[in-house]
């Protein structure tokens, strides 16, 4: 079984950088996760919204929640593989 207690397996801190520097951390970042692993990814660049979703459909990972509170969104990624 994958995950911790919270489902989460490794966060990724990507506030403070701008497009495209997120969503290529966390391609980085999952490709040290085994498939089914569960990244978080905590952004705030405005961009991230469209960004991030993108990158799962195409990479062929699944996005599980997406949220926003403080000016900081959440993503939950499960790898694909």
């Amino acid at each position: 079984m994958r995950g911790t207690m919270t489902g989460i397996d490794d966060t990724l801190d990507a506030t403070g950088l701008l497009c495209p520097l997120p969503v290529l951390k966390a391609r980085k970042r999952l490709m040290a996760l085994a498939p089914g692993a569960v990244l978080q990814v905590l952004a705030d660049d405005p961009a991230a919204i469209v960004d991030v979703p993108h990158f799962c459909a195409e990479g062929g990972h699944v996005l599980l929640a997406q949220s926003d509170a403080d000016g900081v969104q959440s993503y939950l990624i499960r790898k694909g593989g």
